[in-house]
This record gives structure tokens, C-alpha cells and sequence, in this order.
């Protein structure tokens, strides 16, 4: 389950920021991420998201799962634009999936559209039943 990756080389290139409309997507997969040019390439910087209101489905039961996502990279060639991300995220909202298999996959998809040179994302999940989970993954 992969997203779909569109790497522009111009700002004027990405077809989500300023649309009109805005397409929600309803499943991850189909998802558009996309990236813009590092106008630092050849610089190590960190570049952090944050998403305190992330929400998901437990695929046993179906009860919502409310999380606290954190996705941290360095930039190599491409940088993830913002509103594309955002959209991404969105579509977890009625996917059912484990913490860690969304963590592990939100760290897959960044990778796979941007390349970073480093990537850690962080789930901080609410409890259930008791017991708060956290899930972190690198790469």
C-alpha cells in the first residue's frame, strides 16, 4: 500500500496548494505527495511536521483512533510540501490499520517521495483500554 509521489522541480508546478477545490482522499494509497526542490541541498537541516489531531480506525473493531504524529527528515534532492502532506494524513481518517503499521507506513511513503537522507516519524497515540501506545520508526 504505497502512496502515489509527484516531485516538481518548481513551486509552480505542485497542483495541490492554492487548488480551488480540494479532493479529500479517503484511502492513503491514493494519496499525492508532493515535493518541491531543496534549495539547500548540500545542507543537513531538519525539517519537522507536527500533527496533533491525527486520527485512524482500529481494523478490529472499528472505533476511531486519535494520535499524535511527528515526521522529522533532512532533505536531500526533494522536500515534502505541506498542504499534499496534510491531505495524506487526512486519509488515514477512516483507514483501519495498527499504530505501527501507520507509522511504518507513513515512514515509507516520505521516503519513497522525497528520499530524505534521514527520516524519523513518531506516533504518540491516545489510550485504549488503559495503555497509550507510542511507535517510532527511522530510516
Amino acid at each position: 500500500m504505497s502512496t502515489n509521489e509527484k516531485q516538481t522541480t518548481s513551486p509552480n508546478d505542485l497542483t495541490l496548494l492554492g487548488a480551488g477545490h480540494t479532493d479529500y482522499p479517503t484511502d492513503p494509497a491514493e494519496a499525492v505527495l508532493e515535493t518541491f526542490a531543496n534549495t539547500h541541498p548540500d545542507r543537513d537541516y531538519w525539517i519537522t511536521f507536527d500533527c496533533p489531531e491525527f486520527t485512524s480506525i482500529c481494523p478490529i473493531t472499528g472505533q476511531p483512533d486519535f494520535g499524535h504524529i511527528t515526521i522529522r527528515y533532512i532533505a536531500a534532492q526533494h522536500c515534502i510540501e505541506s498542504k499534499a502532506l496534510k491531505l495524506y494524513l487526512y486519509a488515514y481518517r477512516n483507514h483501519g490499520a495498527f499504530h505501527e503499521a501507520v507509522v511504518n507506513q507513513i515512514l515509507d511513503d516520505i521516503v519513497n517521495a522525497c528520499a530524505p537522507r534521514q527520516a524519523t516519524v513518531t506516533g504518540v497515540f491516545r489510550p485504549r483500554g488503559g495503555i497509550a501506545i507510542t511507535v517510532e520508526a527511522s530510516a
